[in-house]
């Protein structure tokens, strides 16, 4: 009889773990409070965005993750468009940046400045009068996280030893059990993979290596005539946000301006970046309030700075927002991407993708439970 394993938590982490593990041998069931997946997972860009990681394992694991992605929406016959990532520079600060990161890079990414006159080739909407050029990298890809996360359960059940079971939240963990509300399941290996309800099971835990992350995003309703963003797009606003950009040696200096330029962006955590779904729609974000500043409620203000910058940029044909949301998603302290962790003796907990779950997530769980064995 194979090992059993249980999974908390049916978001990208908890479906890359209980992947993995059944990859490595065991049975699982995924266990899940809610009647389908509705945390963070859902409630963002669907970006797989290698740029954001640093050379070395990182990077890697995103390129695996992308592989991973391709391969399971090939499968499945889900949307997964690899567009690619477009970086705009607004002034010379900027662009001396994004070049250096080019030069950098060149030798491991598909990475390359391009000049205000060839971006059109890549995108309709550039905003010329206010564009210098901007950083084009070709690794990134798109998925519709709200969806495929939802449909991903039914895919996994039908080709691995793996059960989902919705609506059953666990009431308490020991080793080698669960508790659905006073009911025991046994198993060989508990993983947590519930992100910010991680608190709820090893509150202690969580408070010592976690900070709770919210966040802003929007949508715009359908853009007419099959009109097309192309990539990805980001602003100079980004590259203080993603660790991979220490790579240029001019981006303190840039950090400098853009405090001075933008505090209130800085305040809320505001980077700007847009991507578009396959029904035209483009999701608009982020903003990123941690912690005690994470008040439940959203800030129309904060939507408004988000839409103030990204109009600087990019022309589109309809700005219409027909939704606007917030998550929460738990980052580690340290500064570290993955917090993989036996709590008790049998029992893991598996967490700390920040906002780069969708990115890393199925590389990276793949890789730490090879370990793992029945």
């Amino acid at each position: 009889m194979p090992s059993k394993a249980i999974v908390i938590g049916a978001g990208i982490v908890g479906l890359a773990t209980a992947r993995a593990l059944a990859e490595n041998g065991f049975s699982v069931d995924v266990y899940e409070r809610s009647a389908v997946a509705s945390g963070a997972s859902i409630r963002n860009f669907g970006m797989i965005w290698p740029i954001g990681q640093r050379s070395g394992i990182q990077y890697e694991r995103a390129m695996r993750s992308k592989a991973i992605w391709k391969e399971i929406c090939s499968e499945m016959g889900a949307w997964f468009e690899e567009n690619g990532s477009l970086h705009l520079a607004q002034t010379e600060q900027e662009e001396q940046v994004m070049q250096e990161i080019a030069e950098k890079f060149s030798s491991e990414r598909p990475i390359f400045w391009v000049d205000r006159d060839n971006l059109e080739k890549l995108s309709p909407a550039i905003n010329k009068d206010t564009v210098r050029g901007g950083l084009w990298c070709r690794d990134e890809a798109l998925i519709e996280s709200r969806k495929i996360i939802r449909d991903l359960p039914v895919f996994l059940q039908e080709r691995y030893p793996i059960q989902f079971y919705f609506q059953q939240p666990i009431t308490g963990i020991i080793q080698g059990k669960v508790w659905v509300d006073n009911k025991a399941m046994e198993a060989d290996l508990i993983c947590i993979c519930s992100g910010v309800d991680f608190s709820n099971f090893f509150p202690n835990e969580y408070l010592r290596n976690f900070s709770t992350c919210k966040l802003q995003m929007m949508r715009t309703v359908s853009q007419p005539n099959q009109w097309k963003l192309g990539p990805s797009i980001c602003g100079g606003l980004s590259l203080a946000h993603y660790l991979s950009f220490e790579a240029a040696p001019s981006l303190p200096n840039l950090k400098e301006q853009l405090a001075e330029k933008y505090p209130d962006y800085l305040k809320y955590g505001i980077h700007v970046m847009a991507c578009q779904n396959h029904l035209g729609e483009l999701t608009i974000g982020d903003s990123h309030e941690y912690d005690l500043m994470a008040e439940p409620f959203n800030s129309a203000s904060v939507h408004q700075l988000i839409l103030n910058y990204l109009k600087q940029v990019v022309q589109l044909p309809d700005w219409r927002i027909q939704q606007t949301w917030s998550g929460y998603y738990a980052k580690l302290r340290n500064g570290q991407t993955e917090y993989f962790k036996e709590i008790e003796p049998g029992i893991w907990a598996i967490n700390g993708f920040g906002g780069a779950g969708m990115t890393l997530s199925l590389g990276t769980v793949e890789e730490l439970c090879q370990g793992m064995r029945p």
